[in-house]
């Protein structure tokens, strides 16, 4: 049977893809509230036994972290993902962002978009969700770098995925990552082109 790391993932109450519908799912999140499986900071993914993992899924995660740090961060994907292994990354699209602001003159306090927490503010997407920072009183759920898809491409590359897949949807960058080209399992799971 398959194994995915859902990286920061939260709780396994928030559904992750249906391509991993019949994978062993193991929640890792540095808070311990949502009762992962591993409680764990991803900076330290290095201390997690080798080569376990057929796919990273990590959601609104990488922009978590010091731009320094999100090196350290993939390093250990790299680390507990299995050769043949990828990493399905989201995170918020800054330059989507940034241009949503210009052209419809938002203010930093203004209304972006409605989620399933609640409103999301522009601010929040740059610097985190204001309502979770303030209630847990933990600022790792602060932002502490962004991406567009080019930059997320970059640091994906440098962290030694050689093939990487992007996706634009609305406000939000999607990655799928290997260190080598996929196994005809992992593109006909993922949709990937030929």
């Amino acid at each position: 049977m398959r194994k995915v790391l859902n990286v920061g993932g939260n709780s396994k109450d928030i559904p992750i893809p249906a391509e991993y519908d019949g994978w062993t799912h193991v929640l890792l999140d540095i808070d311990p509230k949502g009762n992962p499986d591993v409680v764990c900071d991803a900076r330290e993914l290095l201390t997690l036994p080798a080569a376990t993992y057929d796919s990273i899924y990590c959601s609104h995660n990488l922009e978590h972290y010091y731009r320094h740090d999100v090196l350290k961060v993939l390093a250990g994907f790299a680390h507990v993902l299995k050769p043949d292994g990828f990493a399905v990354i989201r995170v918020p699209d800054m330059g989507a962002v940034m241009q949503t602001v210009v052209e419809q003159g938002l203010d930093i306090d203004d209304f972006l978009y409605q989620s399933p927490a609640g409103p999301i503010l522009v601010r929040d997407v740059i610097y985190g969700y204001g309502v979770e920072i303030e209630s847990s009183g933990h600022d790792f759920y602060a932002h502490k770098t962004g991406f567009t898809q080019k930059s997320l491409v970059s640091v994906l590359e440098s962290a030694g995925f050689s093939v990487v897949y992007t996706g634009l949807e609305v406000l939000e960058v999607k990655a799928i990552a290997f260190f080598k080209q996929p196994k005809d399992w992992a593109i006909e799971l993922l949709g990937l082109p030929t």
